[in-house]
């Protein structure tokens, strides 16, 4: 078991306020996709059976400069897993997965992992039956895996519900009260979650739940990832930190496979944009590649 003081937390935030750490990665599912992931399959499992090909996704996004490393957790979570009759072994390949992405960050030079946290799949009352305190167990069980395994702060992703995103940082507070949180919405819909929250909205509401760094990731393309940001910046309380993750464009059927139509290039713009804006950490999400994060960190960091 890893033990963290409030010391290690002040240090990764305050390496990203002082401009020290602006990178993060890029795309795991689309890029395990790539490697062999059938569209059924569970990425978590990947982890343990195929523990390689994740450490090689994790150099080859460290190699280009990535400073902030991503579990593969997205669906690590009790009911996700259940899904693939994984249910008992949640904590097993969170843990694991964590300790693969240290591995290779302790290889480089001011590298930190993020343990992921991705929507349960199940809706808050009173649209669903979830309640806060068992959705706030649910991301418990994993956070708890996560922080077994040594992550650096907790990563809080691709929601929608406010609701649900404060389920998740209160367990975490709880679980691992001494890890940063950075906690992202999906902002697919008109600008706006699927329920219905703006980015405005999202990021006073984030800040407000305790989250440490805010943001969006996914998403519908670059130009709707700058308005978003724009909006984001000119709303956010003072001293809340941003992160950006957007999809590499879009995607576009090409032949029987859909291909994301945002070329290294156009991301690379967008991440002027971003920075140009006040946004402090930018990162990338499907479809993305090591290629994207090479330009990120060329812009980021010059």
């Amino acid at each position: 078991m890893y033990s963290f003081g409030k010391a290690h937390m002040s240090t990764l935030l305050d390496e990203i306020r002082q401009g020290h750490i602006r990178v993060c990665d890029g795309a795991m599912g689309t890029s395990l996709q790539d490697r062999g992931l059938d569209d059924g399959g569970a990425p978590e499992l990947w982890n343990v059976e195929h523990a390689e090909v994740i450490r090689e996704i994790f150099t080859e996004y460290a190699q280009s400069g990535a400073q902030l490393l991503t579990t593969n957790t997205f669906g690590g979570s009790r009911p996700r897993l259940q899904m693939h009759g994984l249910e008992d072994r949640v904590h097993e390949l969170n843990k694991a997965a964590a300790e693969l992405a240290k591995s290779v960050a302790a290889n480089y030079e001011n590298v930190y992992v993020l343990g992921d946290i991705g929507p349960s799949g199940d809706l808050m009352e009173p649209m669903g039956i979830m309640t806060h305190d068992s959705a706030k167990e649910i991301f418990a069980e994993q956070i708890s895996g996560l922080v077994a395994g040594g992550v650096d702060g907790i990563l809080i992703e691709t929601m929608s519900d406010l609701g649900e995103v404060g389920a998740a940082i209160a367990a975490a507070k709880e679980v691992a009260p001494d890890l940063p949180i950075f906690a992202t919405l999906s902002f697919d819909t008109n600008l706006h979650t699927m329920m219905g929250i703006s980015p405005s909205t999202a990021v006073v509401e984030l800040t407000g739940l305790g989250a440490d760094v805010v943001g969006a990731n996914c998403g519908r393309g670059f130009e709707e990832m700058e308005t978003i940001a724009i909006q984001m910046v000119d709303a956010r309380p003072e001293g809340s930190l941003l992160i950006m993750q957007t999809n590499a464009g879009l995607p576009e059927l090409v032949g029987a496979d859909f291909v994301y139509n945002g070329t290294p290039e156009a991301m690379g713009i967008l991440t002027q944009k971003l920075k140009d804006a006040g946004v402090e950490v930018v990162g990338s999400c499907c479809g993305s590649t090591a290629e994207h994060t090479a330009v990120i960190r060329s812009v980021m960091m010059d």
